[in-house]
């Protein structure tokens, strides 16, 4: 399989709006065009999932956080290069985004991807891509390829032909919440 052409296929369906299927640092993940309102709609619409639950958007540079959210405190910054495992944090101050993606309190989910695919893929695009589990609303997220249901499948304009023979068990990203107070909640380990 080449790895630029399964990336070039992911833009070109990102940059019409469209939905792909693709593997993350963590679980296979739905993604779109994170700034693209009718996009992130159809995400919504395919996962069944209330439009209030937000979701997490992947870039590829922790210095890109300021331009989608509130710039990070230095302590912040030296946990996100410290953690070993993929960590998704919430921002206050979401921007830049579709406005049907920010949460109701005006936050964010950023992580940060290590993983070389996603990382190129989200350079090329040049844009934050949403990164949600492959499932529908309230169904346990697959583990790997094999365990995404047809109704995903299918509801997708592309999926990705890399790491679907894999059949070890993925896990989500840990989760933390920064407050403007520069406080640090952990929401899941």
């Amino acid at each position: 399989m080449n790895i630029q052409t399964e990336m070039d296929r992911c833009v070109a369906v990102l940059k019409a709006g469209g939905l792909i299927l693709y593997p993350t640092d963590t679980i296979w993940g739905i993604g779109c065009d994170a700034a693209n309102e009718q996009a992130v709609k159809k995400i919504y619409n395919l996962k069944k999932r209330e439009e209030k639950k937000s979701m997490i958007i992947l870039l590829s540079d922790k210095n890109d956080v300021p331009l989608y959210a509130k710039a990070p405190s230095d302590a912040l910054l030296t946990e996100l290069s410290a953690s070993e495992k993929p960590l998704t944090v919430i921002y206050p101050g979401a921007k830049n985004l579709a406005s049907n993606l920010i949460n109701q309190d005006g936050t964010i989910a950023i992580r940060i991807v290590k993983n070389k695919f996603c990382n190129d893929m989200i350079k090329a695009f040049g844009k934050p891509v949403i990164s949600t589990s492959a499932n529908i609303s309230g169904e346990k997220y697959p583990e790997n390829f094999s365990e995404i249901s047809q109704h995903i499948i299918k509801g997708v304009d592309y999926t990705v032909r890399l790491r679907q023979e894999e059949t070890g068990a993925s896990c989500p990203s840990r989760i933390i919440k920064w407050t403007e107070e520069n406080k640090v909640i952990v929401i899941r380990e």
